[in-house]
């Protein structure tokens, strides 16, 4: 039986895929992916998995397709008599699903836990996941990476005279808090109200800005509602400058015109999930030498808590 590594990829981000397994060293996998007229489809290994490690990479972020592709290879690796079977999610859908806020709603990170493990898979990867506790509704090994290892120097490399660091919301107060321990800086935050998802109704600042360069820090940024009105109220009160650092760029709705329209100097994003367009404020940093190092690391048992860095 061999010990070999394959990298395949689903069709929600081939291209950090095919960057992950270049930094690694290998081709990505031979795949395909079949459609029907009425939609349904069907992903094919092209080569043998047959006592390999294969380290499936794919983002679940809308539509659901992508989820249930990446459920439907991990069936196909398990039949295929796979080794090991690592669901590689650089952006993990339904995260914000966590709990019950309200009565009568799924807790639907909890539902795709149960549906990867169901699917056969051993191990999970992810980055920067909307709520830490996610990890225990997994019964198997989960792989929790922070994108604090490239935000963090792209953060010095900046060299800003007068950093600081800042949540939009309360939510997000112990991620600023890390970064701002990590870099010797002081945090402020801003304390929203909603009266339904994806909308604002008030916001206000906890904490002084006049005069500093505001580093704005989040898991993810959707109909950038929030980040942007967050910027403005920093901008308004005497900030130098604002900036912001999102793990993933879901983007959606009137995201890309409010960012253009707003304070902010520059958005910093990650690879998790492909930009729908360019704009000249967002600026994309690869998370991919950061996977291809943990899977190496995976593979060969070792350990991989230098990549937790805060």
């Amino acid at each position: 039986m061999t010990n070999e590594v394959k990298i395949f990829s689903g069709s929600s981000n081939k291209q950090l895929a095919e960057s992950i397994a270049k930094h690694f060293g290998l081709p990505l996998g031979k795949s395909s992916l079949s459609r029907f007229s009425d939609g349904e489809f069907q992903p094919s290994f092209e080569e043998s998995v047959r006592g390999c490690d294969v380290f499936i990479i794919q983002s679940t972020f809308p539509p659901t397709d992508n989820l249930f592709e990446l459920l439907l290879m991990v069936d196909a690796a398990k039949r295929a008599s796979a080794r090991r079977i690592v669901a590689v999610l650089p952006y993990f859908g339904f995260a914000r699903q966590d709990r019950k806020d309200q009565p009568r709603v799924p807790i639907g990170s909890k539902l795709v836990a149960n549906m990867l493990a169901a699917a056969g898979v051993t191990r999970v990867m992810t980055m920067d996941l909307h709520a830490d506790q996610i990890q225990g509704f997994f019964e198997v090994p989960v792989d929790h990476l922070y994108a604090s290892a490239v935000f963090g120097q792209a953060i010095k490399d900046l060299n800003l005279p007068n950093l600081i660091m800042a949540s939009p919301d309360m939510g997000g107060s112990k991620r600023a808090y890390a970064y701002a321990k990590h870099l010797e800086t002081d945090v402020v935050i801003c304390y929203k109200q909603r009266k339904k998802a994806n909308k604002v109704d008030k916001m206000f600042l906890i904490g002084d800005v006049k005069g500093k360069d505001v580093m704005l820090v989040d898991d993810m940024i959707d109909t950038a509602g929030t980040l942007t009105k967050a910027a403005d109220i920093m901008h308004e009160k005497g900030a130098s400058s604002v900036r912001a650092i999102c793990t993933h760029p879901i983007l959606s709705g009137e995201a890309y015109d409010r960012i253009e329209k707003s304070s902010l100097t520059e958005l910093i994003v990650t690879d998790t999930i492909p930009l729908k367009r360019e704009s000249e404020k967002i600026r994309v940093i690869s998370v991919a030498e950061l996977f291809a190092k943990v899977i190496y690391k995976v593979h060969n048992y070792e350990s991989i808590s230098s990549y937790f860095i805060f």
